[in-house]
């Protein structure tokens, strides 16, 4: 069989392969661009539009619970219709696929295969009976939740983040083995549905990557909702126990008891499958693809991005492997994955905006800096929306005035905190943030103060 021959190929149709795809095409390339499931990858299908649906669903839920506290009268008890909430999720994620489903078919010079791809070579790939050749190709073939074996964990049912989306029932007890940002958006949506939730971490406090104060306030927030929070469970396991399942944990603790389990203990690159040894590309220890700071692989003319290169594991790094080659490749413009500053937020609420480094990491580096803190029940525009949980840190260079890190835990901290990461790309000193005029009344006005009142940290 004689293979047909593109410009490029690009593996994975999610939030890195289907732009660059459109880049390809728009300079007159040839493309073949491959997915062996639902276009739009996990964003669009199983992670941020759905959840996030989810979660505004959820909030309408809560903030309608505490109708009376803001005056406000609702006639009787506040009902949740779960399967009308799964219908406008799928509905608002299916119209996203369904938007860049049309954009791939408008594209004159990219062809869309669907199935599962594999390296014969370097430079080739099949896909079923299709043999493509191509002397570019872009690696873009995602994650997917670990299911390590954890003793009885084949012999009960389980979900995991792309299962839940299918769910239609609502759990009457929802057990969340995990302790992160994934696990911790569930079980605050599925407590505020009506579900009786319990979090079942191993590690000595939630959110481990953060500061200890931003872990003990996210774990305040989950129990203040009346989601039980157990954290540095040891010897976790799992059994059915007549129609529900029981993780238990720790000897002399009892057992959860549950209708549903999900787990939720980090992701895996889906790499495993696709040749990669045929093609000779370099995969680390635990299975993501090795590339430089251009996103190339050890191969000439293979590239890789989005989760399966352990670059980043956010929609918002997956693109922006794609402005990177994509600059580097089309631009003439040589950027760069290292030129980028760490970014995310959690979307429990209210949720956690984060950027740079944080306080443990700034103490670790040695170097002097300074610290600045301010909680939720001193910002004017929390206490109007009657939502004070949570807080405010700002760090900076004690030397230089370079601004380090934030972290914004309260209403809009997913917003706020591009106050301080525009700055930070901007290399502003702390001081330009300390002269700003901020709008009031809002979350963000709060910063330049925050900036004037900093302190050594010790």
């Amino acid at each position: 069989m004689s293979a047909k021959s593109f410009d490029a190929i690009v593996i994975g149709a999610g939030q890195a392969g289907t732009p660059l795809a459109g880049r390809l095409n728009a300079a007159g390339m040839s493309v073949a661009l491959i997915e062996r499931k639902l276009i739009g990858g996990t964003c669009v299908n199983t992670g941020c539009i759905p959840t996030k649906t989810m979660v505004a669903s959820a909030y309408a839920a809560h903030l309608a619970r505490r109708a009376a506290d803001y005056g406000v009268t609702v006639p009787g008890p506040v009902g949740v219709d779960y399967k009308a909430i799964k219908a406008r999720k799928d509905k608002v994620s299916g119209a996203s696929r369904t938007g860049l489903e049309t954009w791939i078919a408008g594209m004159e010079k990219c062809s869309l295969y669907r199935g599962h791809a594999r390296f014969e070579s370097a430079n080739t790939v099949r896909v079923g009976d299709d043999l493509l050749t191509a002397p570019k190709i872009f690696l873009n073939t995602g994650g997917r939740a670990s299911v390590p074996d954890l003793p009885g964990i084949h012999d009960v049912p389980y979900l995991t983040n792309s299962s839940m989306m299918d769910l239609d029932v609502l759990p009457s007890h929802l057990i969340v083995v995990g302790g992160s940002y994934i696990s911790l958006e569930f079980a605050q949506m599925f407590r505020r549905f009506g579900s009786e939730v319990t979090v079942i971490e191993k590690a000595p406090r939630l959110t481990g990557r953060e500061d200890e104060d931003t872990s003990a306030a996210i774990q305040s927030i989950l129990e203040n909702e009346g989601i039980a929070v157990h954290v540095g469970a040891g010897n976790i396991s799992f059994a059915r126990q007549g129609a529900n399942i029981a993780v238990a944990f720790d000897a002399g603790t009892p057992p959860a008891v549950g209708s549903h389990v999900l787990l939720a203990l980090g992701r895996v690159p889906n790499t495993d499958d696709l040749g990669l040894d045929k093609a000779g590309v370099a995969v680390d220890q635990r299975g993501y693809i090795t590339v430089d700071d251009q996103l190339r692989t050890n191969v000439p003319g293979i590239w890789a991005m989005g989760d399966c290169n352990g670059k980043g594991a956010f929609t918002h790094t997956s693109y922006n492997d794609f402005e990177i080659v994509a600059a580097n490749l089309l631009d003439n413009d040589p950027r760069k994955v290292s030129d980028r500053i760490e970014a995310y937020a959690l979307y429990i609420d209210p949720p956690l905006g984060r950027c740079g480094m944080t306080e443990a990491a700034v103490k670790k580096s040695g170097r002097r800096a300074l610290v600045g803190q301010r909680p939720m029940t001193r910002v004017g525009r929390a206490v109007e929306k009657g939502e004070t949980q949570g807080f405010m840190k700002i760090l900076a260079d004690a030397d230089t005035g370079e601004i380090l890190g934030c972290s914004v835990l309260g209403p809009g901290g997913d917003e706020a905190i591009h106050c301080v990461l525009d700055l930070m790309y901007a290399k502003a000193p702390i001081s330009t943030l300390a002269r700003a005029m901020h709008i009031h009344p809002n979350v963000s006005e709060l910063l330049p103060t925050i900036a004037q009142e900093l302190k050594p940290l010790v």
